[in-house]
């Protein structure tokens, strides 16, 4: 039927239109030479003036379904993985005692029983019973459990709905807030009563919650594998850590994890051979705990070659630079060229000595590791515009740069220049030599370092805090006052403190794509008293291979590709970063960098990457991983016929619905308040049959077509307005 909605206010002013419209159209006929066609014109005008009044009016067109059918109640029941956690403590009605059992066994005994009969007594109602959000056969691992989406479903298919029965844990992931569906429940004054399933406690478990392990390692170095475990045991428990490749080699590291808490560690990996390796890390199961599913992770990591390219720039030849030139030319994996800026005597020359710094970007951007000594800005040393092109090389390309200042307190200069920025530490200006010592001062690691690969001077994180304390001290260090925001410290001042605590003097920072070190002392080469070469050659192998690890990610002839996060999830999304270069090995300023992405199912997609402002051929974009696995990565520079960069992504996949979690009836508890309805119990499913047959019946449903914004009206207004104009035109009236 047709219906109109007026305001009074409206209703009078289209009234006074109408009236106004026609009187005009009158008059307007009457004095017109030409009766007939006035007529028709003015016949138009009047209908068009009528469509706008009455579309002011809002009208609708509304049509009634009567229902004719019983009432019908409809009996949801969660069919979810997490429904498989065994906490659901079977009521007497079901059972003569009180086992407990899954919350699927119980709400399949629940329904089994004979407790529903009430609800459909003398034929008065009908119950339906449907299961919903049960795990799909080839996707377990990205089922989840949406309360919302079965409960709009079903008020759209069901015209004659009396009251929904909802049996479930609360627990829900997907789809949108089930409030929602609650809030449209009301409005068709369908209550919804819920019966919570399962505990609302925690099942005793250690959940081995995450492995963040590097895509890649060094072939013949140790991989930090970082891990999480949360427990919910009411008690301290003593496990081991174990991890196992496929060949049966394995470490392990004894964990105590204190009660109801997440901790946080990491396990040391040796990798022994190149190519991708598969690895699983377990923890046993300990005593009182419940679900055994959680308690290992595979991943996958890729054992490599290496080739580090680093530059090392010093003036005086002092006991660090020494041995650190040393310790990086004996590393068959570091490819070393100096620059020694001698004061007297001038640049040195020699094997891997160059005699001037590299003034094409081409011949800068090879260096993965920048090292700067006690050198600064000044003259016969480094220039305001190589220390923009070193900042360049960090921020764009991805590299790192050591700052290793020394008692010529040169590195002051720095601060007037655009590596102040990358500076993690504040320098005291008044004191530029830097702070000598009496006797010998030890370096202390933090709660960071104890954790850091570049620390990790032993075997195992065991022995590395013994390793630390044994080492020979310092007798001069930087004037540093404090770090800046945004940095890690990873080992401060053993003896001294300043105003703002112990004094950092290994402190570590991000710029841009690349990282830059501090090391605020000069006596690393003391490290070699009594073990030679064994923890100062291990210290800054380590510290050239972090510097350099995503920068050789994926590296060709004319690509270098890297990407953040490492080990995404699905619906993470992945910031891919390129470097091109030109055949000339310089950074492509005019190109388009592509990257081909191929799923793990085999959908494939190509995305063109933007380029930075820089002259560092730097570019990056983003993409969304949806699927769990490997996806592959293939980066080219359009319009060349060069070997493209191949790598692959590895997507792991994180199930969503979980088992062991506690059961949420709040969550029920809300959705039946909104709903006009109650949380129930089964012994109360008798008197809820009463309670429901004492509602009125469902009202029919009304089905409303709001006309006044209904396309079809508009185009019918616009046709007529199109024929007054036409015929004013062709009467020849204007």
């Amino acid at each position: 039927m047709f219906y109109l909605n007026p305001t009074p206010v409206t209703l009078w002013i289209g009234i006074s239109a109408l009236l106004l419209i026609g009187v005009l159209s009158v008059i307007s006929w009457q004095r017109s030479p030409h009766r007939k066609r006035t007529a028709i014109l003015e016949s138009l005008r009047c209908i068009a003036a009528l469509v706008v009044v009455i579309l002011l009016w809002q009208p609708e067109w509304r049509t009634t379904l009567h229902p004719e059918s019983k009432p019908r109640i409809a009996v949801l029941w969660d069919d979810s993985k997490s429904m498989t956690t065994a906490d659901a403590e079977l009521p007497l009605i079901l059972s003569g005692t009180t086992p407990v059992v899954t919350r699927a066994e119980w709400v399949k005994k629940a329904l089994a029983a004979d407790l529903w009969a009430p609800l459909q007594a003398n034929g008065a109602n009908e119950v339906i019973t449907q299961p919903f959000a049960t795990p799909p056969a080839d996707s377990a691992s990205r089922a989840g459990t949406d309360l919302e989406a079965p409960l709009a479903s079903l008020l759209e298919k069901e015209s004659n709905l009396r009251a929904v029965i909802l049996l479930s844990d609360g627990d829900f992931n997907l789809g949108q807030p089930p409030v929602a569906a609650a809030q449209k429940m009301r409005l068709r004054n369908v209550p919804l009563y819920s019966i919570p399933v399962g505990s609302k406690t925690r099942l005793p478990d250690l959940d081995l919650l995450s492995v963040s392990a590097p895509t890649y390692g060094i072939v013949g170095e140790n991989v930090q594998i970082p891990f999480s475990i949360r427990s919910s045991l009411a008690r301290q428990v003593r496990t081991i850590v174990r991890l196992r490749d496929g060949g049966g080699r394995e470490r392990t590291k004894e964990l105590i994890i204190p009660p109801n808490t997440e901790i946080y560690d990491s396990l040391l990996w040796r990798l022994e051979k190149e190519g991708a390796a598969t690895l699983e890390l377990s923890i046993p199961v300990a005593d009182g705990e419940l679900v055994a599913t959680n308690n290992s992770r595979k991943f996958n990591i890729a054992g490599r070659p290496e080739r580090i390219r680093v530059l090392v720039v010093e003036t005086l030849p002092r006991w660090e630079y020494r041995f650190l030139h040393n310790a990086l030319t004996r590393d068959p994996g570091v490819e070393l060229t100096c620059l020694l800026l001698h004061p007297q005597l001038g640049p040195a020359t020699g094997k891997n000595f160059i005699t001037e710094f590299p003034s094409k970007l081409e011949d800068l951007a090879k260096f993965d590791v920048i090292f700067l000594g006690d050198v600064g800005v000044g003259s016969d040393q480094l220039t305001k515009e190589q220390c923009a092109l070193i900042r360049g090389l960090v921020e764009n390309q991805a590299s790192g740069v050591v700052f290793l200042p020394g008692p010529q307190g040169n590195q002051t200069s720095l601060l007037d220049t655009e590596l102040s920025d990358l500076l993690p530490v504040v320098l005291d200006a008044e004191h530029k030599t830097g702070m000598p010592e009496t006797v010998a001062s030890p370096l202390n690691l933090t709660t960071e370092g104890r954790k850091s690969l570049l620390t990790m001077l032993g075997n195992s994180e065991e022995e590395n805090p013994d390793i630390w304390r044994r080492l020979p001290g310092f007798y001069w260090h930087a004037p540093v006052i404090k770090a800046k925001g945004g940095t890690e410290v990873l080992a401060v001042h053993g003896n001294r403190r300043g105003k703002f605590g112990p004094i950092p003097l290994i402190v570590t920072k991000p710029a841009g794509s690349g990282k830059v070190l501090f090391m605020g002392i000069d006596s690393a080469w003391r490290w070699r008293r009594g073990v030679e070469d064994l923890y100062h050659y291990r210290f800054w192998g380590q510290v050239a291979r972090w510097m350099s690890y995503q920068r050789n990610m994926a590296a060709g002839q004319r690509v270098r590709l890297f990407y953040t996060p490492e080990r995404p999830v699905p619906g993470t999304n992945i910031t891919l970063n390129a470097n091109a270069f030109d055949p000339n090995g310089a950074p492509l300023q005019d190109g388009h960098v592509a990257i081909d992405i191929t799923a793990p199912d085999g959908r494939a997609q190509r995305i063109e990457l933007q380029k930075n402002d820089s002259a560092w051929g730097a570019y990056a974009g983003r993409f969304k991983i949806d699927l769990p696995g490997a996806w592959k990565l293939r980066a080219t520079v359009i319009g060349t016929e060069d070997k493209p960069v191949e790598t692959t992504l590895f997507a792991q996949g994180v199930e969503i619905e979980k088992t062991g979690q506690p059961a949420r009836p709040e969550v029920l508890e809300e959705m039946a308040k909104i709903s006009q309805g109650r949380i129930i119990q089964l012994k109360q499913l008798a008197d809820l049959g009463a309670e429901i047959d004492s509602m009125p019946e469902p009202r029919p449903l009304e089905n409303r077509i709001p006309l006044w914004s209904d396309w079809r009206t508009i185009a019918g207004l616009i046709a007529v307005l199109a024929l007054f104009w036409s015929g004013r035109k062709l009467s020849g009236v204007f």
